[in-house]
């Protein structure tokens, strides 16, 4: 059932051209000439309800704030999907509320009316700004049904069969306040091939989240990094728990978003971020995409799992950490063999909690980054924001046997002012006992959470930690002169641990755009690029490597493209040796900027579970 909503579905409007409905956005997208924006909202009878939001337009609020209708379910484990029906039933009668709960609803309403009004009298930074985060082609989209025989311009190489999956944040609802771009909620796009036809669709994932802030036709939960800093972010937790005490919202199956990494697993598709555990999607045989559960496992995962397990193509087995910003152990290792059994928990000692988003694995090691961006829960007592850039912490990188019982045998290597938000590959050098970890190094390390006046610079790096003197060297793989920003993409995943002469990644400029993608000569230093063109900008590079094939740069590139003057985006398929486009599958709606995406082939689809 496809999710409407008022304010997604308004109207793009812009002085230059005339745009269908199906291209609309909520936003004028911002210029650099450009100091306001302009939301066009439908109109509604009655002016009762209303609070003013940040984005300078109204909102709507039910008259009384008690669910319409009762929230689906979203079991932790496998289901039965013809038991829902009972289930749903059995939810609406516990979502009735008593008198006591109606009567603190009301009033933590009012208290959530009144923090919004004192929120909008301080100007908000530009990492926690709506009209900022979500405008242009940021701004979200509603869920898209299947859509059948897509216009092709080119031809498609006969090696592309089965679905490439795109996650991305997308919220439901207009913010109220402060809202980051990675707050959204989670969506999927997926272009399915078949015997040469195409397909499209987007879904959002139904998170357990989500289920409850449509339920309530609101939203209720916090957003971790826009809304959760300074006081008013220790308000707004306060007012989570109080509503959570009342029993209007429940967080103890999980308040992930789901909307970052894409892994296919154990003939499972799963959507995650690291807030949470992950969620099973599964691809119908149309090309739709439908929510399953919030998957732990069977039972075998407690805590959250990182947005970038990495799942290495000798043994099958996936790998992955767990970070937890209040209580120690800070950080877990764990995987999972190619059966989905997990391993104990491996707990390492951390004296504080790192932001972690990525890690890397070679064929014997995991490689974790203990980086210069921390959280530090008591800043928000001090007004500021939990996500802090530590100067006086070195960075550094811990290297553990993939078989690991205990961080005992865990080798900690200072790699000084080497933030990388993302690793792209790392493997072994026995002949100089040597580790080398290749990643995009940022500077500033904490931009893209808070507020500064240096321009980011994100250099690929080259990081050799010497197992054996402890020591380590970084050097920038690109020659100075030439230095773009590269940011999101990928090697061959068929090389993943192993050395790797190319990566695939997104030019991360204008930032936060993506112009086109880089194919890096790891070795040499070569780079070769591919430009969308003229107000055309994309994201994350998928490279799909034809498996047939020794050259390990054998495949296609398969990426979304936006074009901001006709509003339209596109899938292209680029020829990975030469850089050549292939094909061009012309998309029925608008697909935001988004995340991490994969290729599922259709045999694999046909043992989905």
């Amino acid at each position: 059932m496809a999710t409407s909503n008022t304010w997604i579905n308004t109207k793009f409007s812009s002085s230059s051209s005339s745009l269908s409905s199906k291209y609309s956005s909520p936003f004028k997208d911002l210029s650099s000439n450009s100091n306001s924006i302009t939301l066009k909202k439908k109109s509604y009878s009655t002016s009762k309800n209303r609070i003013s939001c940040s984005l300078q337009t109204t909102l709507p609020f039910p008259k009384k704030y008690q669910p319409t209708q009762p929230t689906p379910t979203i079991p932790t484990k496998e289901t039965n999907t013809k038991q829902l029906p009972k289930q749903n039933q059995q939810q609406k009668k516990q979502q009735k509320w008593n008198l006591l709960q109606k009567a603190a609803a009301t009033a933590l309403d009012f208290v959530e009316t009144t923090l919004i009004k004192q929120e909008q009298k301080h100007p908000l930074p530009k990492t926690s700004d709506p009209r900022v985060q979500i405008a242009g082609n940021f701004a979200p989209v509603p869920e898209h049904p299947v859509t059948q025989s897509l216009p092709i311009i080119g031809k498609l190489p006969k090696h592309i069969d089965g679905v490439y999956l795109r996650n991305g944040a997308n919220p439901l609802y207009e913010p109220v306040a402060g809202h980051h771009f990675f707050d959204g909620d989670g969506m999927v796009h997926a272009v399915k091939f078949t015997n040469g036809s195409v397909s499209y669709s987007c879904r959002f994932t139904e998170t357990h989240r989500l289920a409850q802030e449509k339920a309530l036709g609101r939203p209720v939960f916090p957003k971790a990094i826009g809304e959760l800093h300074g006081h008013s972010g220790i308000a707004r937790l306060m007012l989570y728990y109080a509503r959570s005490v009342c029993g209007l919202v429940d967080g103890t199956h999980g308040m992930g978003v789901a909307n970052a990494g894409l892994v296919y697993f154990n003939n499972r598709l799963l959507a995650m971020s690291e807030d949470d555990i992950p969620y099973h999607i599964r691809v119908t045989p149309n090309g739709d995409l439908t929510t399953v559960c919030r998957y732990d496992f069977n039972n075998q995962l407690k805590s959250t799992m990182i947005a970038h397990p990495k799942l290495d193509p000798v043994d099958k087995n996936l790998y992955a950490l767990s970070y937890d910003v209040v209580q120690k152990p800070h950080l877990r290792y764990f995987r999972f063999d190619s059966n989905g059994v997990k391993s104990p928990d491996v707990e390492i000692p951390l004296a504080e909690a790192t932001m972690m988003h990525d890690f890397a694995i070679t064929e014997n090691f995991v490689v974790v980054p203990d980086q210069q961006v921390v959280f530090k829960l008591g800043e928000m007592i001090r007004g500021g924001s939990p996500v802090v850039y530590d100067k006086e912490k070195v960075s550094r990188f811990g290297v553990l046997s993939k078989n690991a019982t205990n961080a005992s045998d865990m080798i900690w290597i200072d790699a000084p002012d080497s933030f990388c938000f993302h690793l792209w590959n790392a493997w072994e050098e026995p002949e100089t006992d040597e580790v080398v970890v290749i990643g995009s190094c940022m500077t500033p390390a904490d931009s893209i959470f808070n507020e500064c006046d240096e321009s980011l610079q994100s250099v690929l790096s080259e990081i050799r930690l010497n197992l054996k003197t402890g020591k380590s060297t970084r050097k920038a793989i690109i020659k100075e002169s030439e230095q773009v920003n590269l940011e999101a993409g990928m090697v061959n995943k068929n090389k993943l641990g192993r050395k790797t002469q190319f990566a695939y990644l997104a030019l991360a400029e204008p930032w936060p755009k993506v112009s086109g993608f880089a194919k890096v000569d790891l070795f040499s230093g070569e780079v070769k690029k591919y430009i969308y063109g003229e107000n055309r900008f994309g994201g994350e590079p998928l490279f799909l490597p034809n498996s047939d094939s020794e050259n390990e740069d054998d495949g296609y590139i398969l990426t979304f493209v936006h074009d901001e003057k006709e509003w339209k985006s596109e899938l292209q398929i680029v020829n990975a040796v030469n850089l050549k486009l292939e094909a061009s599958i012309q998309l029925p709606s608008r697909v935001p900027y988004g995340f991490h995406g994969t290729f599922i082939h259709s045999e694999d689809l046909k043992k989905q579970e």
